[in-house]
């Protein structure tokens, strides 16, 4: 496995994960996927980080190891992902997002036109009453409803499709994907809250995963100093922008 390694020290190593890997293989055991994950492969090169973390209890009962993980991006996301290398550093770091202290930019290509310059989705997340597997931000949401918020920035569109920038306050899982379909506007091919769109425009903009990318990550490292992280822009997205008209930078 090739990843991009922006940033590493003795406590932490911040990556750029490439698209259609798992951060941990929670997943790994129902769908029979035995490929590396980003967890193995860190595992790979930081032996000691094997107690580093918390272990997560899948649907079967049974205990995972998650080491040195201390947030996620979805299997098709690309992007920032730093990890910890000691308890120590995995505590802080956790801290970090816990207090929402963390800064965190994306870059996502979604459906339709999006008209407005900028705003706020600030809409709590559930459960889906359609599939208890997947969340929602709409009427109806089930189960305990957590608070969420996503701000917005357009970046350039058609009449088709936008290309946005996105800045969650909030780390609900599938936060964006829900909230961006909640107001109409779900990320290209996303399989899971866009189906119908998806099959109706297949690879829309050339994109063959879902469009969405953490380009950016700002944390406060254990060791005190804080840092911006930032991940290129993958091919697909510089393809997009390009059919987008959007000048290179």
């Amino acid at each position: 496995m090739e990843i991009l390694i922006l940033y590493e020290d003795g406590e932490v190593v911040a990556i750029d994960k490439p698209p259609g890997i798992l951060v941990h293989a929670v997943d790994r055991t129902e769908s029979g996927d035995k490929r590396e994950t980003v967890a193995d492969w860190h595992l790979a090169r930081v032996p000691a980080a094997t107690f580093v973390g918390e272990s997560m209890v899948r649907a079967d009962g049974t205990e995972m190891s998650r080491p040195g993980v201390v947030h996620r991006l979805d299997r098709e996301t690309s992007g920032v992902l730093i990890l910890a290398k000691t308890q120590d550093a995995f505590l802080h770091l956790k801290k970090q997002f816990h207090d929402r202290l963390v800064t965190k930019e994306y870059r996502a290509f979604v459906y339709g036109a999006v008209t407005e310059q900028e705003g706020m989705i600030d809409r709590p997340i559930g459960r889906s009453a359609r599939d208890f597997r997947l969340r929602s931000a709409q009427y109806g949401a089930r189960g305990k409803l957590r608070k969420a918020e996503t701000r917005w920035e357009r970046i350039a569109g058609t009449e088709s499709h936008t290309y946005l920038r996105l800045l969650p306050k909030t780390g609900r899982r599938h936060q964006l994907r829900v909230h961006l379909k909640a107001i109409n506007h779900p990320i290209i091919e996303d399989h899971l809250y866009a189906g119908n769109l998806v099959k109706k425009q297949p690879h829309a903009l050339g994109f063959e995963r879902l469009a969405l990318h953490a380009c950016a990550l700002t944390i406060e490292l254990p060791s005190g100093d804080t840092r911006t992280f930032a991940a290129p822009l993958p091919e697909d997205f510089v393809r997009a922008e390009t059919m987008l008209g959007i000048v290179p930078r």
